[in-house]
């Protein structure tokens, strides 16, 4: 009778290289489809945004319309391309009559600046150079380019490439508007497919960490969002109201500053000395009171609307949307929260302490 070999060992290693082999030929796919789908992650990161903030309103529309999730859909669509493409179409027609009207005044040599306010050399540490520099160019604008040529052309190129980024993104972000309506229709569909993976990756809190998601970002579109566009409203009446020239296009940028958490206080400062330069001593404070006011309301309305029914604290929330920002940008201001907050519940989850095992009703030891 003859011994047999010992296949215990062979088993376990055919095992084993059997699963290297399959995680090898795995994280290879893996990879190569997320190379493949990299550059168009910022549009369907932007889609899913977009479509878990409207989720309330296209269910309200659709529950109007009888049930008709797709013609709420194209509605929200067609609202949200309206809302986008008429300021820019307005703003960009704005722009190109004043580079026009400037070119022609160039040409014909009718260019010229009005002289500076005689307030302008009072203001300390720089009021002489700006009233200089500012003189020059009323009285001789051709001198004036060539002694400052070697500061304006920098600012000159990088405002270029800003404007060359804001229209590729723009043409990203009406793709996401139009990705994000077929979201909407199939949203319930994809919100429980993802809840079914979550639970696969974090059981058994990965459906809450998924309604915790959706959660964050609407608080998110609602305190940041939200704020930053009440914020460009009044400070643009106000511009309005008080004659500041450019007002609209100086309340696009408030817009602009607020969502990406800079704050307007960039266009807010320079209009207040404006004003303390050309305005009377009362119509100035007066302008100044409301204009400060407007700048500070966003500390008391962002952390009402971004703690508002959720569990996560609103410093938490807080601290992801500013590193979010500083770190990834726009879209950081939204993925900084959920992977804060997602992080704060893990934690919490762990930390706490569990209850003891209990065997027949008493106590285990």
């Amino acid at each position: 009778m003859t011994d047999k070999p010992p296949v215990w060992g062979e088993e376990v290693e055919g095992r084993i290289a059997d699963l290297a082999i399959r995680l090898v030929v795995l994280g290879f796919f893996v990879h190569w489809s997320l190379v493949l789908v990299r550059p168009f992650a910022s549009i369907f990161i932007w889609a899913a945004i977009l479509a878990v903030t409207l989720a309330p309103l296209h269910l309200m529309l659709a529950r109007r319309f009888g049930g008709r999730p797709r013609l709420a859909a194209a509605l929200v669509c067609i609202g949200l391309l309206a809302l986008l493409i008429g300021p820019v179409a307005a703003l960009v027609d704005n722009f190109i009559g004043s580079v026009m009207v400037l070119a022609s005044r160039a040409q014909g040599g009718t260019l010229s600046l009005p002289p500076p306010p005689a307030r302008l050399a009072d203001v300390p540490l720089v009021g002489d150079r700006l009233s200089e520099a500012w003189h020059l160019a009323a009285t001789n604008l051709d001198e004036a380019l060539l002694r400052y040529r070697d500061m304006l052309a920098p600012i000159g190129m990088k405002a270029l490439g800003v404007l060359s980024s804001l229209s590729f993104d723009l043409v990203k972000f009406m793709a996401a508007i139009v990705i994000a309506g077929f979201l909407l229709v199939k949203g319930r569909t994809m919100v429980d497919g993802g809840r079914l993976l979550a639970r696969r990756l974090i059981p058994p809190r990965g459906g809450h960490f998924v309604d915790l998601a959706g959660a964050t970002v609407r608080n998110v579109s609602r305190g940041v969002v939200g704020v930053a566009l009440l914020q460009a409203i009044l400070i643009g009446l106000a511009f309005e109201v008080a004659g500041v020239p450019a007002a609209g296009l100086l309340a696009f940028a408030v817009l602009i500053l607020c969502i990406v958490q800079i704050g307007p206080g960039i266009v807010v400062l320079p209009v207040i000395v404006w004003a303390w330069l050309t305005f009377d001593t009362v119509p100035a404070a007066a302008l100044t009171a409301i204009l400060l006011a407007l700048t500070l309301m966003d500390n008391v309305l962002k952390p009402i609307l971004m703690g508002r029914g959720s569990s996560t604290p609103t410093l938490v929330i807080f601290l992801g949307v500013v590193g979010g920002t500083l770190s990834y940008g726009l879209i950081g201001l939204f993925l900084g929260p959920i992977v804060l907050g997602v992080f704060y519940d893990l934690l919490v989850a762990w930390v706490a302490p569990r209850e003891p095992a209990t065997h027949g009703g008493q106590d285990g030891p």
